[in-house]
């Protein structure tokens, strides 16, 4: 057994199951009585961390200003404040050996990331720190840098967290507004501090050309032959375009196409993920026609067009061409103006999972889907797991799916987790009888194994008295419901009666061991969904 513990490989393998698996106090304990864990187990805990309060709380306590820690003799004690990642100050600057256990924990890190990971700092204490590590990185092991919503004064700093070993960057910024001058000096330091880059993820840019500018050098100076991923929202110089659409292993790319702009020639082998974002009609997608790409797994769309147009008859056109319907299972589209699309020109796409089509109901609601799209589309794409139609359901449907839909739906999507459509709660309100929920194999009921859990129904309204039938007829179309996200007060009485109705109807599948009658559907709407044969 000794000789085994003295293999590094086999240690380190014991110390991250034992993490990994939350026995973080046994490694620990490992860590103090045994020397040989003690790396293993420091490396496993402190490799990826969402925030840096831990590191921070490695300084004594008297290296803060007096109003954010407290001393009691040799025990440093940090305040409630501190712990809620208040922003704080140095009272001094580090000495040598207290930097010495700082870095012990800080060479560890391979992945720092978060949702204002570092908003816990102030500027004074990052220019310590960017001082302190005047000779080599702050994480000289640090791979992924992932920041969510950095705040403005922090973002100059942001450089100070990268390593040559960093090979990925993402970042999605609060806002677009943010000073161009210091986001795009920020930007231009990536390939000079990481040389090795694989994957550049930068969301909410400005759209200004001193960003274009950082942006394209930034993709001029990178190593072409690492790069796999290159999403980033912001338009490219002429010569950057003509870089970034021949990347030999570019694996996934956001393409933003500002009006009248030259597109060059498309080679991709190697493309899974496409993101668009356009201000134009759907033209430019003539530019794809004659394209080589990979086997493109995913689409997105961000139209800023006032005028939609038929662009899911156009994508379906150049997808053809590319034999893109043999790959694809993912299709998004967010546009802000109210649209009827042309579902039938995504039947081609069988082999979808993730429908996602978002427009605006601010005008009045738009939807047209009605219980002939939804079977229509579920027919045609059977694995599907997320489908969502349209914003949040609005107040106003003039159309909408029915009981019907919903039962053809489950039926033929086994697979669905998460559902958002407009449909009509008034169809809801004549549910079969629960007893006879438990179907045998010759019945046409919709699958028990329907794995639908989160139900998207915004504003659509429940009239007072009839939550229960609701909740009945959702509990017996999507059996593992969980999760309804709704405005309308209302639909939380739904939510509570789904939990008893569910119970209920389990109780009763035991009861009636896969022996109910079809009689016990004739006549109500579920019956009548599936009489079609499916």
């Amino acid at each position: 057994m000794d000789a085994c513990l003295s293999v590094d490989e086999i240690v380190r393998l014991i110390a991250y199951e034992l993490v990994g698996s939350r026995a973080k106090a046994t490694a620990v304990a490992l860590a103090c009585c045994r020397k040989t864990f003690e790396d293993p187990v420091l490396d496993a805990l402190w490799e990826t961390q969402e925030k840096l309060l831990p590191l921070l709380k490695s300084l004594p306590g008297d290296v803060w200003n007096e109003s954010g820690c407290t001393v009691s003799g040799s025990t440093t004690r940090f305040p409630h404040s501190l712990n809620r990642s208040t922003r704080k100050t140095f009272e001094r600057l580090p000495t040598a050996l207290e930097w010495v256990r700082f870095r012990k924990y800080a060479r560890r890190m391979r992945r720092l990331g978060g949702l204002g990971v570092l908003n816990v700092l102030s500027p004074e204490v990052s220019s310590v720190l960017q001082l302190c590590a005047i000779d080599e990185p702050l994480f000289p092991r640090i791979k992924t840098l992932d920041l969510l919503w950095p705040a403005k004064d922090s973002i100059p700093f942001i450089p100070l967290f990268l390593s040559p070993r960093t090979t990925t960057i993402s970042i999605k910024f609060s806002s677009p507004n943010l000073s161009k001058a210091i986001v795009a000096s920020m930007i231009a330091t990536f390939p000079k501090l990481c040389p090795d880059l694989r994957c550049i993820d930068l969301d909410t840019l400005r759209d200004d050309p001193t960003i274009t500018a950082a942006v394209s050098a930034m993709l001029l100076t990178t190593n072409r032959n690492t790069l796999r991923r290159f999403r980033v929202d912001s338009s490219l110089t002429e010569e950057a375009r003509e870089v970034v659409y021949t990347l030999p292993n570019l694996r996934a790319f956001w393409a933003v196409i500002r009006r009248d702009t030259p597109l060059p020639s498309v080679i991709l082998p190697n493309l899974t993920d496409l993101t668009i974002t356009y201000e134009q009609d759907s033209d430019w997608l003539q530019l794809f026609r004659g394209a080589t790409l990979g086997p493109l797994v995913a689409v997105t769309f961000h139209s800023e067009s006032e005028q939609i147009g038929d662009l899911l008859e156009a994508f379906e056109r150049v997808a053809l061409a590319a034999s893109v319907q043999n790959t694809l299972s993912t299709f998004i589209l967010y546009t802000s103006c109210s649209w009827n699309p042309n579902y039938p020109s995504l039947h081609q796409f069988t082999r979808m999972t993730r429908l996602i089509i978002e427009f605006s109901c601010n005008d009045g609601c738009s939807s047209t889907v009605d219980d002939d799209v939804i079977m229509n589309l579920a027919r045609a794409m059977p694995k599907l797991k997320i489908l969502k139609l349209g914003n949040p359901p609005c107040h106003e449907i003039s159309t909408g799916v029915t009981t019907r839909g919903l039962v053809v739906l489950a039926h033929h999507c086994p697979d669905l987790f998460s559902l958002r459509v407009h449909f009509r709660v008034a169809s809801l309100e004549v549910p079969p009888t629960v007893s006879g929920m438990a179907p045998n194999a010759g019945s046409g009921v919709p699958r028990r194994i329907c794995a639908l859990k989160v139900l998207e129904v915004g504003e659509i309204p429940v009239p007072e008295e009839s939550e229960l039938i609701v909740a009945l007829t959702l509990a017996q179309i999507f059996p593992h419901i969980s999760n309804v996200d709704c405005e309308d007060e209302n639909w939380f009485t739904v939510v509570a009666a789904i939990v008893v109705s569910k119970k209920k109807i389990d109780r009763s599948s035991k009861e009636h061991p896969l022996s109910a009658p079809r009689s016990d559907f004739n006549g109500t709407s579920i019956g009548a969904a599936l009489g079609d044969g499916t």
